[in-house]
């Protein structure tokens, strides 16, 4: 649109205005042909100084609207970061206690050992002590028949 007003305008300043291609003489400066190119003049500086504030206010409305989504980008960002750094965290320490729990079991297991074979030693103990008894009550009865046998 503004090459075709400069384009009338240059065409308007060219052409010769009616009143003097009959009358013969040179354009009144008040009048028709001046103020259309006042007026064309005065919408082309119009619309420059739109157009500057158009452009202006289109910048800053995209340099605000990248600051908002930068600042909601950090601000998402944060927590993700944060729940990131907390996944990490509680990785490590199901880590750590899987390595616990598995040292826990070994030891159980140890212990488990460690107490089968002392139940098998006490019962074994206590076979040997019901033997021994046994032997003591064979030779008291073997003393006791040998003693009436010598006395008879």
């Amino acid at each position: 649109t503004e090459n075709v007003f400069t384009l009338n305008f240059h065409y308007l300043a060219a052409a010769p205005s009616p009143s003097s291609v009959t009358e013969g003489s040179h354009a009144d400066p008040g009048g028709l042909e001046a103020s259309l190119l006042q007026l064309l003049h005065d919408h082309h500086h119009a619309s420059l100084t739109l157009r500057q504030h158009t452009d202006k206010a289109k910048n800053d409305a995209i340099k605000i609207a990248a600051r908002v989504s930068n600042l909601l980008v950090e601000a998402v960002n944060g927590g993700v970061q944060e729940s990131f750094i907390n996944e990490k965290r509680i990785e490590v320490e199901i880590r750590a206690l899987a390595s616990t729990i598995t040292r826990f079991m070994k030891q159980t297991d140890q212990w488990l050992v460690a107490t089968h074979s002392l139940n098998t030693a006490v019962k074994e103990i206590g076979d040997f002590e019901n033997w021994m008894k046994a032997m003591e009550y064979d030779c008291k009865s073997i003393t006791a028949a040998i003693h009436n046998i010598h006395q008879e």
